[in-house]
């Protein structure tokens, strides 16, 4: 792999303090981007029609009906 040779040519033989620097470096742009990532905003249109294989073939006024003397029992 790519990372294993970069980390076995460069980062193996760097100093401790180099080392944790490296870390430091990652840590923050993972976190960067692990926030852009939260940041991203869905349209509630993106959820239409979905899960609708499940409805098929049921008859909704019945099924409302239903629980509606769920609720009243």
């Amino acid at each position: 792999m790519q990372v294993e040779k970069i980390y076995n040519k460069y980062i193996k033989k760097a100093s401790g303090k180099e080392k944790l620097k490296l870390i430091s470096l990652i840590s923050n742009n993972l976190s960067e981007s692990i926030s852009e990532e939260r940041n991203y905003s869905h349209n509630l249109l993106e959820l239409d029609g979905l899960g609708k294989e499940i409805w098929q073939g049921i008859d909704v006024e019945r099924y409302v009906n239903n629980l509606r003397d769920e609720w009243n029992n």
